[in-house]
Parts: C-alpha cells; structure tokens; sequence
C-alpha cells in the first residue's frame, strides 16, 4: 500500500522532472528507448504534426524490456510509429544503445551516416525522463537545441496504463539520483533542484523505493 505521502511526492518528483517545453518544429525527432510504446506514439504524433522531418529511434533492450521488446526497444519502436502511419523512410533506427549516454552518442552517429546534419531536436522521452535526458542532451550534445517531449499524462494516468505503481515511483526517485550526480560524473550538464524536491526524494528512498538507485560509482 503506498501512501499519502509517498504519492504526494512521487507528484511533486513527477512535476519537477518535466520541462514543459512547448514542441516546436525541429531537425529531427529522437525517441529514447524504454520500456514504454508510449514514447514511439508521441514521437509519431509530432511527426504527423509535421514538427519533425525524420524520426531516430534508438535503444536495444535491458531487463525491463528484453521480455516484451525482444527485438530491441527501437525496432519495436519503429514497428509501432509505422502502424500510426509514420513512412518507413522517415524513420532511422539505431539498435544498440543500452543507456541514455549511448542513445545520445549512436544517434549522432546515425545521423552522420545518413548525411543529416541536426541544429535541433525533438526529445522524446518517458515523463519522469524528460529533465534527466534534457540534462545529458545539453552536456553531451551542446551544439543542438533541444525540445522536450513526453506523453501528456498526468502521474495517476501513466501509473494506471503501466499497471505498476511501485515500478513506476521507483523510476521517478532514479531519475532525481541521476539529475543529482551525473553532473559531478561529467555525464550532463546541473540542474536547480529546489529543496523540497530534494526532500521529497530523500523521504520515498527511506521508504524502500529504491530499485532504480544507482551505487555510487558512475554509471549511465
């Protein structure tokens, strides 16, 4: 049973992780790969927006996701946009990223194979993942504008169409830890992270959600 507290933190993460961004046409849209179709439907959606010319799905899988993505997140990714009638030829997949450091890295790798040259970016990632990604964007790719992007679910909502609360809960303290220490890894660019936030995270990790901790040595 999670609490009233824990829920009203878990909000006050889930807030704070988003951007708010409002989307806008960019060089190219880029999904990050996970555990969620969601994020290949937003990134389809603001295509047939006509906000992006050209999709890079990238992700291979994970434990999360090797179940039900055998073929790797991005393929499934792209298997999905191409079923909301997104071209095949306006999609490039890159299928072997098994973290956000990768996905960032292969992607402009993809893209310079394919003679695309990006000055912005549609980021599309899972909610609690859109500061963290904007974050590593900003440090690993400095020379590109970026533009968040996420499901516009609210935290209930989304908790409800993944079907597990602490999973989910789980994911959001993980995506704080990293806004908090992948700066002094070299691995994004800091954040404000104001204090009750701060607090708020401390207190859902005393509380055992905690699977998505990272130990203290750098990892992606």
């Amino acid at each position: 049973m999670i609490s009233t507290q824990a829920w009203a933190d878990a909000q006050l993460l889930w807030d704070y992780h988003h951007m708010h961004h409002t989307p806008r046409a960019c060089s190219v849209a880029v999904g990050l790969g996970s555990h969620d179709l969601g994020v290949a439907d937003v990134t389809a959606d603001l295509y047939h927006q006509g906000l992006a010319p050209v999709i890079v799905f990238t992700g291979s899988t994970s434990p999360t996701t090797r179940a039900r993505m055998p073929r790797g997140e991005a393929v499934h990714y792209c298997e999905r946009a191409m079923e909301l009638g997104v071209p095949d030829d306006a999609i490039l997949v890159e299928p072997r990223a098994t973290n956000t450091g990768e996905n960032i890295e292969f992607t402009k790798e993809v893209l310079a194979g394919a003679g695309i040259e990006a000055s912005s970016v549609l980021l599309v990632s899972k909610p609690y993942e859109e500061r963290r990604s904007y974050a590593m964007m900003r440090k690993l790719w400095p020379t590109v504008d970026i533009v968040s992007a996420s499901s516009p679910m609210g935290l209930e909502e989304y908790t409800n169409s993944i079907g597990d609360a602490p999973m989910v809960i789980d994911m959001i303290v993980g995506a704080l830890q990293r806004i908090l220490v992948f700066p002094e890894w070299g691995l994004a660019v800091p954040q404000d992270v104001p204090y009750d936030v701060v607090l708020a995270y401390e207190r859902l990790s005393q509380q055992g959600f905690t699977s998505r901790l990272l130990p203290t040595e750098a990892a992606t």
